[in-house]
């Protein structure tokens, strides 16, 4: 595949987790994460995301999360289960999507904050319609999704290199 083709990033927090006496790494979904989790998966579905890859962190949560978003996408990706995705700054991130296979043209990334919310707001360059005052006025709550552009490499992926061209948080739809 050329590396001058349009690629997309799809950056995923975790829907909303519970607080039992288990180690972080192991919190299962609350109620409102199990029903927000398919919420993300529809979206991403009347949107048309349709990844060629998912890297999703090793963490309860955030498998659990893709478990119930991708029962709705009309083709489920490869999963790679990633353990640097957990607790991941931006730079992390950066350098994990810079690996990515050249094969793959759309990423699908289900992580945690602050590193989701970081590598999105590192990686915008620019913003199509109102998504980049959405996503600063709302910031990026549980189950939150940023689709980013860019063309080129993923060993090109840096600060400031996409453009943001969608947003949503669960408590829109609600609005």
């Amino acid at each position: 595949m050329s590396v001058d083709v349009p690629r997309s990033i799809v950056l995923v927090r975790h829907a909303k987790a519970d607080w039992p006496e288990v180690a972080d790494h192991e919190r299962p979904l609350a109620d409102r994460g199990r029903k927000d989790a398919p919420a993300v998966g529809e979206w991403l579905a009347s949107h048309g995301v349709n990844p060629g890859l998912t890297l999703c962190s090793t963490a309860a949560r955030t498998r659990e999360t893709w478990k119930l978003a991708a029962h709705h996408l009309a083709h489920r990706p490869r999963t790679v289960y990633e353990e640097r995705l957990y607790d991941a700054s931006p730079g992390e991130i950066i350098a994990l999507l810079n690996d990515v296979s050249e094969e793959v043209r759309d990423l699908l990334v289900v992580g945690h904050n602050p590193g989701i919310q970081g590598v999105a707001e590192v990686l915008m360059g620019n913003a199509d319609g109102d998504a980049q005052q959405r996503m600063a006025r709302n910031g990026f709550p549980t189950s939150a999704v940023a689709v980013l552009r860019f063309d080129g490499s993923w060993k090109s992926v840096e600060p400031g290199s996409c453009t943001l061209t969608g947003y949503w948080a669960p408590h829109e739809a609600r609005e």
